[in-house]
This record gives C-alpha cells, sequence and structure tokens, in this order.
C-alpha cells in the first residue's frame, strides 16, 4: 500500500474517534460547535503530518498500526482511567467476556500510565502474596501494563480456577520489580465485619464491597443496634473500592433524612441529583465517625463525601483514590470500540470524585503501611533475633476515630 494512502487512512480513523467527542455525524454540523471542531480538525492536520514523518523519517520502518492504535488508546486515557480505546481484536475478546471468572483479589485502575492497585480482597491470593494498595502492576505475564487499556487489565487479570497468573509490581523502597505468581480462585467478598468498643457504647461496621448483599447487611445491622445497646457508629469504609453506585447512594440514605447525597452530570448528560429520603434513613441522629484511605474509592467515595458534605459524620484518614464516573461504549466501523465516561458522579459541594477525590477533615496517615514494609525489610535482610513476642499493631487511624466518638455525647 502506497505511504500516502496509508497515512490517509490513519488520518480517517482518527477522525471517526474525534467525531464521537464532537457529536459529528454525517449529515452536518452544529454552528455551535463549530469552533471546537475546526480546532479538532487542525489537530488532525497535525496528527497526519506526524504519521508522515514517521512514515518516511523514522530510523526503521515503523508499524504504523501498532504506532496509531497507541495514539488512540493514549487520547482516550489522557482524558481519565476508565476511558478506553479498544482495537478490533480487544473489544471481540471483551464483548465475549460473559463475566464470572476467577480472579486473585485485585482492584485495579491507571494511575502515572500503568495499572495500579486500588485495594486488596482480604484473604485472596493477592492479599496472602503480600501485595497491597498503592502497588503498581508494571506487566500482566508478557504485556506491559502502559500499553493495555483498564477494560483490557481488568480482562486479563481474570481466567479459570486454577489457572497461573504472572505479574511484576513495583513497590515502594524497592528498585527492581518483584515478579509474583498468583493461583486464580473464585474470590468470597468478606461480610461485613462488626466490633463493639466502649462498653458497646460504639458499634463498628466494615463491609468490603458495596454490592446488594453487603449493604442488606449493614442495613441488617443498623436496625439492630439499639438493641445492642450501642449509641455510636464507626463506619469503616478503608480499602473499600468495589459495589455498585446505586447501593451507595442507598447506604448513605440509612444515615441522612435529607439533603443532597450526590449528583451525576457530563456535557450531553443531563444533571440527575439524589435526595436522601426520610422514609429509608435507619439512624440519622447517633454521633459518627468515617473512616477513609487511599484505597477508598468509587462508591465509598460517594458514602463518605455525602456524610461529611451533610455534616452527618467527621471523616479521619486519609486522601482517597478518586474515582466516580459513568461509562458509554461506543462501536467503531471498523470493529474497534471506545469506552468513554461520559458523566461524573459528584459530592453535595459540588466537587466530582473523579478530579478531587475525598479529603478528610481529620488527616491521619497509615502507620499500618509502615510496620508492614519494616517486617519486609527485616525478612529480606534475614536477620538473626532472639524470638520474642510480637508486639500488637497499633492503628492510628483506628484510634483517633475512637477518641473523636468518646469525645461526642451520645
Amino acid at each position: 500500500m502506497p505511504k500516502s494512502l496509508k497515512i490517509s487512512l490513519l488520518a480517517a480513523s482518527v477522525l471517526v474517534v474525534l467525531s464521537v467527542f464532537l457529536g459529528v455525524n454525517a449529515y452536518g454540523v452544529h454552528a455551535a460547535g463549530e469552533t471546537a471542531q475546526d480546532g479538532a480538525y487542525r489537530q488532525i492536520n497535525v496528527y497526519g503530518e506526524v504519521l508522515e514523518h514517521i512514515q518516511s523519517d523514522y530510523v526503521v520502518d515503523p508499524n504504523i498500526s501498532a504506532v496509531t492504535n497507541g495514539a488512540l488508546r493514549g487520547l482516550l486515557e489522557s482524558l481519565d482511567a476508565d476511558s478506553s480505546y479498544l482495537s478490533p481484536e480487544d473489544y471481540k475478546a471483551y464483548k465475549s467476556d460473559k463475566g464470572g471468572k476467577a480472579q486473585v483479589g485485585l482492584e485495579v485502575s491507571k494511575r502515572y500510565g500503568y495499572a495500579t492497585i486500588i485495594s486488596i480482597v482480604p484473604g485472596s491470593p493477592a492479599d496472602k502474596a503480600g501485595l497491597s494498595d498503592g502497588d503498581i502492576i508494571e506487566a500482566i505475564g508478557a504485556q506491559d501494563t502502559r500499553d493495555l487499556s483498564l477494560a483490557m487489565i481488568q480482562l486479563l487479570l481474570e481466567g479459570q480456577p486454577g489457572s497461573e497468573l504472572q505479574i511484576s509490581v513495583i513497590r515502594p523502597r524497592k528498585a527492581d520489580p518483584d515478579k509474583i505468581k498468583l493461583n486464580r480462585v473464585v474470590v468470597q467478598e468478606p461480610a461485613v465485619a462488626e466490633m463493639q468498643y466502649e462498653n458497646s457504647s460504639i458499634l463498628s461496621l466494615k463491609p468490603m464491597i458495596l454490592d446488594k448483599e453487603h449493604v442488606q447487611q449493614v442495613e441488617s445491622k443498623l436496625k439492630s443496634m439499639n438493641k445492642a445497646g450501642n449509641k455510636k457508629i464507626l463506619l469503616d469504609l478503608r480499602d473499600v473500592s468495589a459495589g455498585d453506585m446505586t447501593e451507595a447512594i442507598r447506604m448513605a440514605n440509612f444515615f441522612l433524612k435529607s439533603g443532597t447525597i450526590a449528583t451525576l452530570e457530563g456535557q450531553k448528560f443531563a444533571k440527575i441529583t439524589f435526595t436522601a429520603d426520610a422514609s429509608k434513613a435507619i439512624n440519622a441522629t447517633a454521633p459518627m465517625v468515617v473512616l477513609v484511605n487511599r484505597g477508598t474509592s468509587g462508591p465509598a467515595e460517594l458514602v463518605a463525601a455525602a456524610l461529611a458534605d451533610d455534616k452527618r459524620a467527621d471523616l479521619v484518614g486519609e486522601k482517597t483514590f478518586g474515582e466516580g464516573s459513568q461509562q458509554k461504549t461506543f462501536e467503531l466501523p471498523d470493529g474497534a470500540a471506545l469506552i468513554l465516561s461520559v458523566a461524573k458522579y459528584a459530592s453535595p459541594g459540588g466537587k466530582k470524585f473523579e478530579d478531587d477525590a475525598v479529603t478528610p477533615d481529620t488527616l491521619v496517615a497509615s502507620n499500618l503501611d509502615v510496620q508492614d514494609a519494616d517486617s519486609d525489610e527485616d525478612a529480606a535482610a534475614k536477620t538473626t533475633i532472639p524470638a520474642a513476642k510480637k508486639p500488637a499493631e497499633v492503628d492510628d487511624q483506628l484510634t483517633k476515630a475512637l477518641d473523636m466518638l468518646k469525645a461526642k455525647a451520645a
């Protein structure tokens, strides 16, 4: 194929993508969008010129198809981690995936161009391997995650029960990536954990996922708390990143009689405001503190922000991860597809989780990560130390939350 024709075809493929963004169709262009569209068309000319230089001047004859796929993927990922370009081959695999496969207990997103662990399911293969939130997955098998869309990363992490997954992980304070082999299993999310503090006056609830089943468990425990003599609530949302936004809204309503819970809005997505329904509130008066950390993401961020902005609870811990958007899939003529964020969730105060995350008023860094890292270094050094009873780990975030609750009048 002549070089000029290749370049024309590739430029046309970019035009298709930009058309999706700008709402261009085959029948005409609305005048209101002409300025933005003119700018896009100028960029297409620039893109074509860049391709021409790559084709004619690069040190070797390049794989233009791979170059274009990389450019399109970068175009989408420059918007946010959840927007993806899927090549025809990737989209075929994506559509054929029926879900329900075995996993290793990881929730991931993309940060710094690579797959990044948001949270770990307790007791899962990932947990047993010592992985933690913030670790970067450099590669899955032989595939660099920098060259994969988030949709394909999530697909590659799944597999048949018992199948092996090999990943390369970059960890804090370690120069070289660790190569880790994990066996996929059918991961079971733990039930909502319940603890009692201060002679049962404080009820602590910790879900690991905000889906229908676990939100129902929270609902049941809240309805029973008065019988147990509980007067205060500690909601631990640390490392809670999976679940459903609808269930998150329902759970936030358990603690609110009125007020906005969240909003959802996009450029062409009419604003939806989710408001608390007094009839669905269970306990809207008990003193309350919510724990969050960098592994708190998506549905859990929605709950935490709603309770903080509506002055229902104090937030303690670290700035959250920052996720919360709604996607739509656009199929392209060549069999490829775009997964595009079309709307973002925001707190009652108007901060979008995807852009701003959630920052507690009371910031307390996690000391557990430091303790775990120190333990790893000690093991690596293989230092011979006389056997001694291991001191109990101190959770500074939990301690601060309990101190604040103790100070609150019941």
